[in-house]
């Protein structure tokens, strides 16, 4: 029997989604060891992809095999065995066709930024990137559609990503903000290690006037990194849907 799983997490504590070697406490690790809690069965739980430390998830899709008894449906009974941080929003018995990362054609990310000139605000710290300067947000809604379309996003690709080709293609990408707060929703067929981030440190940087409005443009027809913002930090972003 195959399980879908879809679950929300606050990642601040967490050393991301997947299980490495020498590392302890991924959200695989404990969402494995509660599944082993509640069925006696041991199993690897696939994900649509991996968050990384410090990463949220407001919808992660999974799945996995097993030969217990208990129905699908039945695995929402996981919360009772993860911690508060972590949460099982639905399970489901699915066809054994269904790949949680294979099958998965769509995926939705957000990046939140606040902007606070004179002091941080701490109940904002675990879910926003700190801004202290002023942002012209016009440049950045108006930058942010260079990154929609089929694209070669080499200089989006951080070191070490192990990925074998850099296109993607990008459905849609805006910005919204409500009073001091920021938000870069992108939507594509797929994303490389830290390509959210760099987006959106990238459109932080040009609101600043640090970046020129034409560097997305510039970075991807030239596919250099230097003329990219810094990689923001993994407390902004969060794994918004994934579709099949």
């Amino acid at each position: 029997m195959r399980v879908k799983l879809i679950l929300s997490y606050d990642g601040t504590n967490y050393c991301g989604y997947q299980k490495q070697k020498n590392v302890n406490n991924t959200i695989q690790e404990i969402l494995e060891d509660a599944i082993f809690s509640m069925s006696n069965k041991k199993t690897s739980v696939i994900a649509s992809g991996r968050t990384d430390s410090g990463v949220h998830a407001k919808a992660q899709v999974c799945h996995f095999d097993t030969d217990s008894n208990i129905s699908g449906e039945r695995y929402i009974g996981l919360n009772a065995f993860l911690p508060k941080d972590i949460s099982i929003i639905s399970a489901e018995e699915v066809t054994e066709d269904f790949h949680a990362r294979f099958s998965a054609h769509e995926k939705t990310y957000e990046y939140a930024i606040y902007v606070n000139e004179k002091t941080r605000e701490p109940l904002l710290d675990r879910y926003f990137y700190h801004s202290t300067k002023k942002v012209d947000l016009e440049k950045m809604q108006t930058a942010i559609l260079d990154l929609i379309g089929t694209h070669d996003f080499k200089a989006f690709n951080a070191s070490g990503s192990g990925a074998t080709s850099t296109v993607r293609t990008i459905y849609s990408a805006f910005i919204k903000s409500k009073e001091n707060k920021i938000f870069i929703s992108v939507t594509g067929n797929g994303f490389l290690y830290n390509m959210v981030r760099t987006i959106a440190g990238t459109l932080l940087e040009i609101g600043q006037g640090k970046l020129p409005a034409s560097a997305i443009k510039d970075g991807i027809e030239k596919g250099d990194r230097k003329l990219l913002g810094k990689t923001l930090s993994p407390c902004g972003l969060t794994l918004i849907s994934v579709k099949y």
